[in-house]
Parts: structure tokens; C-alpha cells; sequence
């Protein structure tokens, strides 16, 4: 430790707050002597623990607690720095002087190159991460500087506390995205009068806070409209159920946590949830025990997009539990474990898609209907031995079942290659049963009609266009099944087959038209 010199006044309740120090993010955790040296010392547990050199002891006598054995440093006054309020800290990232503001309307300088618009009250996006804000200011100060922002990104600042952060956005009345990523907020002890600071929030990054999932929800209630929510790279390991809050939440990332075996059905509830990424998360296993192989799970009822890179996934089965989810369409599943026979990528690749019927996309590729069917049929041969075993045309064993859940209705829908009975034109000849509703026309009749599965989503239009009058760039097709109430699927391409929808004997098309 330094000599002693002359330094600079402390803030009152500098315990618990944020400082900066050479680029380095910290939190102050004792101000005070440290014997036998003179003057004042602040004990700081740092962000990254490989910047410190002790867990908050000195010679044997301990003045503070880190959770690293390296975490902790003791600094003089001098040489961190408290930041700055919100103002102060728009102003001096984008390098804007008042005077110079009210003198002329030119374009000014600012980190980012050139703004022709100097007045702050008409800007809707402001990008602080990486400044030294340390607050809201005097009273009303946010509103004054930003009135209209929508989008504000306050990462790696020195916020020290949720209070701080609702007291900037309660005067931000548009806001509804925010990124507040490599912080350290302390939790408020009273969330009452916060709980109208988020009216409009929808997106929320968290990434790398260092949050548990308790903490998250413990703090949920602020954002009743949540849509989107980045919890990337915390310390999140157990997922207890959310009760009454993040129940409009769409999209969830909690990519690179330490999460537990089985602790994922936790958030299966969620009832809007559409995309989940759980990637780098060590995952081995997903069960959905509430239903028996080749059924359909009432975990996650609206999840669309799956993301499951770099785990340790190494067991099929897990991906025959995926299949339960009725409503996946897009999975990645990059950089695990599962390796077929042969070894080879594009062999599990072909696996994945044989066992999940209705996928679109894999890994950020979309499926083919002729992809699909070459690896419905290889799949059969793959197994077919196997299938012979355990019974085969009769009644298979439980266990190939299981191992194999949409092996029969493969073989109902392609036939058996070996036994000369592989039925190539099935798709194209197979007629669906399909009833055509129109819900923006209560008045017209709902009306059924037979048609082949290998047919062109522009000929279905052609044939509603002279049934209907309308022209068909006018038509606007999606459908939904009786295996998942409430949902509705985009027939988004005129120029793939119904087949390649997915779409099954006693679905519903909704025609719309402008």
C-alpha cells in the first residue's frame, strides 16, 4: 500500500456503491483505516476477481467479506472514481456543450460522429454502457435532459441499485428498451413505490449481473409487460416457477448459466413463452414426464424456438422428449453430444428430423419436404432390424416404442423399404380432409374440401380465388390443428406444398383478405 498524501472526500454511503478504477468495475465493501498505514482506504471487491489480491483480509485481520479468494483490493480515494449523474453523463459521451447547444443549430461532435439533431428532447434512443452514470440526478433531471427516449442502454455502468434504475425510468415514460448487462444492482427493500417505474417496458437485457433466478423474480413485478427478457451469463442455477409475474414474456435467453439437471420445467408454464435459449447451460437431460412417448407435453404450451448449443447432450432420448413439445418448429442443437453409428453430422442431422415431425428448421436451416422424407426413410432402414426384433408388423415391444416413438407412423407413412412396400407417391396422392373458415367474415359459411398434401399453396389460393372473388395476392392463409387449441401457424410461402406446412388430416385453413 501506498504512502500516505492528501485525498479527496468520500460520499456518504460510499459502502455499496459502484466505482470505476484503470477500466475496472467494483463495489465499494469497507471505507476505512487499514493499520498500520494512516489515512483512509476503501476495500473494494472487484468485478472480475482476477484483478484482486485478497478476499478482503490484511495481515491476519479481516475488514471485509468476497465471495473469490481474489476478489478484494484495497484503494485510496484517488484513484477510483464515484461517476456521475445521468445529465451529466449524456452530456459528456456525447460531447455536447449548453452553450454551444443554445448558440447554433449545427451538427457537434460526439464519440459516434456527427448528430445533426442537438435537441436531446427529440432523441429516442441514448447509449451510455461502458460511462460512469451513477444515478438519476437532481429531481426531474432525466426527464428534462431525455423526455422521449424509448430505447436506453445503461450497461456496465456504475449503478449500484435497482431504486436508482426506477427512478430514471419512471421520468422516461416511453421507454420500453432497456439493456442494463454487467451491472451489480442491489435488490430495493421495498418494491411499492417502483411498481409503476416499467408501464411500458418489453425488452430487458441482464446479461452478466451476476443474478440468481430468486433475485430476478424478486424484482419481476416492476415489469408487468415484459416481452423479452437476456439473463445471459449469471449465476442462475435452480428455475423456481414464476407466480404472477413475467406471464407476457415471449422470448427468454438464459444462455451460459450454471443450470441444474430438471430445473428447466420450472418456467414450463409460462404461457406465452415463444422462443427459450438455453445454450451453454451444461444441459444433459429434458423430461416432460406428463406424457408417455409420442404424446404431446402441457409444458411450454406457445414455445416455437428452441436453442440448445453446447451442452453435453448425449442420449437420443432427449431429443424423443423434445418431440413432445407439439408446437416446436425451430431447433438448434450445435456442439453437443449426439453421435450416431457412423459418425457422422449429417447422419444425426437426418435422426433429429425423423424424430421431430414437424420441424422447420435445424440448426439455422430450414428443412426441405424432400429433406424430410429422405430422412424419414432412412431412419426406417436405419432401425429396421431393429424394428423386426422387437415384433415388427405385429405388435412391437414397449421398449422399441419408446426408443422409437414415431417409428409406426413412419412406416404407415412411407411403408416398409425392404418388403418392396416403400410408397414414394404417398404424400402426393394422400387427400386431406380440410375446412376452410373465414373469421374477419362471420356472415360466410365455413365449408370442407379434400385435398392433396403435395399441393401448392398458390394453386389453394388459385381455387379460393374463384370460389371467393378475390384476388389472390389479396389472400392471407394460416391454419391450426386440434393437437395444439389456440394456436394458429402462418402459411407464409405460395410456392411449397400444404405438406410442407405440417398441416394434417382435419386441420383448419383461416382465410383472410385485404
Amino acid at each position: 500500500m501506498a504512502a500516505e498524501r492528501a485525498e479527496p472526500e468520500v460520499p456518504p454511503g460510499a459502502v455499496g456503491r459502484r466505482v470505476s478504477c484503470r477500466g475496472e468495475r467494483a463495489t465499494v465493501r469497507y471505507v476505512g483505516p487499514v493499520p498500520p498505514t494512516q489515512g483512509l482506504w476503501l476495500g473494494v471487491e472487484w468485478d472480475h476477481p482476477g484483478r484482486g489480491k485478497h478476499d478482503g483480509s490484511h495481515d491476519g485481520v479481516r475488514f471485509f467479506t468476497c465471495r473469490h479468494p481474489t476478489g478484494g483490493s484495497f484503494l485510496r480515494p484517488a484513484a477510483v472514481s464515484f461517476g456521475r449523474d445521468y445529465p451529466a453523463a449524456v452530456q459528456e459521451a456525447y460531447r455536447m456543450d449548453s452553450a454551444q447547444v443554445r448558440r447554433d443549430g449545427h451538427a457537434v461532435d460526439t464519440q459516434w460522429g456527427k448528430l445533426k439533431d442537438i435537441s436531446l428532447d427529440r432523441w429516442t434512443s441514448v447509449a451510455l454502457n461502458r460511462s460512469d452514470v451513477n444515478g438519476p440526478g437532481a429531481a426531474g433531471a432525466v426527464r428534462k435532459t431525455t423526455p422521449n427516449v424509448t430505447t436506453l442502454s445503461l450497461s456496465r455502468t456504475l449503478l449500484s441499485c435497482w431504486d436508482d434504475v426506477a427512478t430514471i425510468s419512471q421520468q422516461l415514460e416511453q421507454l420500453s428498451q432497456l439493456d442494463l448487462s454487467s451491472n451489480r444492482l442491489a435488490l430495493p427493500s421495498d418494491l411499492s413505490p417502483h411498481l409503476h417505474s416499467f408501464p411500458r417496458l418489453r425488452i430487458l437485457n441482464l446479461n452478466n449481473c451476476d443474478l440468481t433466478w430468486p433475485q430476478i423474480l424478486e424484482v419481476a413485478p416492476l415489469w408487468p409487460q415484459l416481452e423479452v427478457l437476456g439473463v445471459e451469463g449469471n449465476a442462475i442455477g435452480e428455475l423456481q416457477r414464476p407466480e404472477g409475474v413475467l406471464q407476457a414474456l415471449q422470448r427468454l435467453s438464459l444462455a451460459g448459466n450454471p443450470l441444474l439437471q430438471d430445473s428447466v420445467i420450472g418456467i414450463a408454464a409460462l404461457p406465452r413463452l415463444e422462443m427459450l435459449n438455453l445454450s451453454q447451460t451444461g444441459l444433459s437431460e429434458l423430461r416432460f414426464e406428463d406424457a408417455a412417448p409420442g404424446g404431446h407435453t402441457s409444458s411450454f404450451p406457445a414455445l416455437t424456438t428452441l436453442h440448445l448449443d453446447d451442452n453435453v447432450i448425449s442420449e437420443w432420448r432427449v431429443v424423443d422428449e423434445l418431440a413432445k413439445l407439439s408446437g416446436l418448429v425451430k431447433l438448434t442443437c450445435r456442439r453437443n453430444r449426439l453421435v450416431t453409428s457412423d459418425g457422422f453430422a449429417s447422419t444425426a442431422r437426418q435422426l433429429v428430423i425423423a424424430k421431430l415431425g414437424r420441424l422447420e428448421a435445424l440448426d439455422g436451416v430450414d428443412i426441405s419436404a424432400k429433406e424430410r422424407n429422405g430422412a424419414e426413410f432412412d431412419y426406417i432402414k436405419m432401425f429396421r432390424e431393429e424394428w423386426l426384433k422387437a415384433g415388427g408388423g405385429g405388435q412391437p415391444s414397449s421398449q422399441f416404442t419408446c426408443q422409437h416413438p414415431r417409428y409406426l407412423s413412419l412406416i404407415d407413412k412411407h411403408g416398409d423399404p425392404e418388403m418392396g412396400q416403400r410408397k414414394p407417391f404417398i404424400l402426393r396422392n394422400q387427400l386431406l380432409q380440410i375446412t376452410f373458415t373465414f373469421p374477419d367474415d362471420p356472415d360466410r359459411k365455413s365449408f370442407d374440401k379434400k385435398l392433396p398434401g403435395s399441393m401448392q399453396v398458390l394453386k389453394v389460393k388459385a381455387l379460393l380465388r374463384r370460389l371467393l372473388k378475390v384476388h389472390t395476392a389479396d389472400l392471407t392463409l394460416s391454419y391450426t390443428t386440434p393437437q395444439k387449441v389456440g394456436i394458429e401457424y402462418e402459411i407464409n410461402n405460395d410456392l411449397k406444398p400444404l405438406q410442407f406446412f405440417s398441416i394434417a388430416d382435419g386441420d383448419q385453413v383461416l382465410v383472410r383478405w385485404s
